[in-house]
């Protein structure tokens, strides 16, 4: 079962995160059919999102990532809660196989130069939004940068996506370590110290390394202390209630338009692939409903 770890350490100057998301990563390769360099990508920040996601105080916060690029794969989007909760899709996701100079997956190259856009809801009248020119494409450093510009939090991100010869998803995780105001020098050297000795988040997790083994060796003399644990899962949170309102949002003239054309009219989910079909009939109701209501 997918989880995430919270931990403090440094007598509160280090707060962290880690995550093991194989199954939540799998479920979204078979959903959206993913080549491999798709699925390392989204993986990757399914991985970041789920765990930004319980930073937010509000248990009915959203957080959401795009990332947009020159590259073939264009960008993808991710969406996630304040309660383990995550989805997500790639904009191309057969992009055919690339491989970097290291002989890995080229998550950057795929994604090419472009932007990442963080939008955090917390309930306010306004939602926060930050965003960033990519710096390598590669998720984590992106976020890393993120963090330290936009939030002004200096961040280690560590989040990998192992895929299989058969394009399953062998392992899927990552962590995310913050600094808050006051630490110390010390303390940034070890840490530092610690972080130089984690070739990738994956190699951890291949060696059988469970989340809470990870944090305690990345933290190991800070004096870590582990806050428990929450389930994380992809959960698409679309329903035909919520698509009936997108239908009502585009308004009469456009709902009258699709009625005359005599088709059914079929809403997609991008996040889960889900498929919602309204007869003639039922787009009339709604547009009788509409006028019922003084919508026009």
């Amino acid at each position: 079962m997918d989880y995430i770890v919270r931990a403090t350490a440094a007598d509160g100057m280090i707060r962290a995160f880690a995550a093991d998301t194989h199954d939540l990563v799998e479920k979204a390769r078979e959903i959206h059919n993913t080549t491999p360099v798709a699925s390392a990508a989204l993986g990757r920040l399914l991985t970041a999102g789920v765990m930004m996601g319980l930073m937010m105080n509000d248990d009915d916060g959203l957080v959401s990532i795009t990332v947009r690029g020159d590259g073939p794969m264009g960008g993808l989007t991710v969406s996630a809660d304040a309660k383990g909760h995550v989805k997500g899709f790639v904009y191309n996701p057969e992009i055919p196989l690339m491989v970097n100079d290291r002989h890995k997956l080229d998550v950057g190259g795929a994604i090419g130069r472009g932007t990442m856009t963080v939008v955090k809801d917390l309930g306010l009248r306004e939602p926060y939004s930050g965003q960033i020119d990519l710096v390598s494409g590669e998720i984590g450093d992106d976020l890393a940068y993120y963090f330290l510009t936009s939030e002004q939090v200096p961040s280690s991100v560590g989040v990998g996506t192992l895929v299989d010869t058969d394009g399953s998803i062998l392992e899927a995780g990552g962590f995310i370590i913050q600094l808050m105001p006051g630490a110390s020098d010390g303390v940034i050297a070890k840490l530092e110290e610690n972080l130089k000795g984690v070739a990738s988040v994956t190699s951890l997790l291949k060696s059988g390394m469970t989340p809470e083994q990870i944090l305690e060796k990345l933290l190991a003399g800070l004096n870590p202390e582990l806050h428990g644990t929450t389930p994380a899962e992809f959960r698409c949170n679309c329903s035909r209630e919520r698509v009936t309102k997108a239908l009502i949002s585009l308004g009469a003239k456009e709902i009258r338009s699709l009625i005359d054309e005599g088709k059914p009219a079929e809403l997609h989910c991008d996040f889960c692939g889900s498929d919602y079909v309204f007869t003639t009939d039922e787009m009339q109701a709604i547009l009788d409903q509409m006028a019922a209501g003084g919508a026009r």
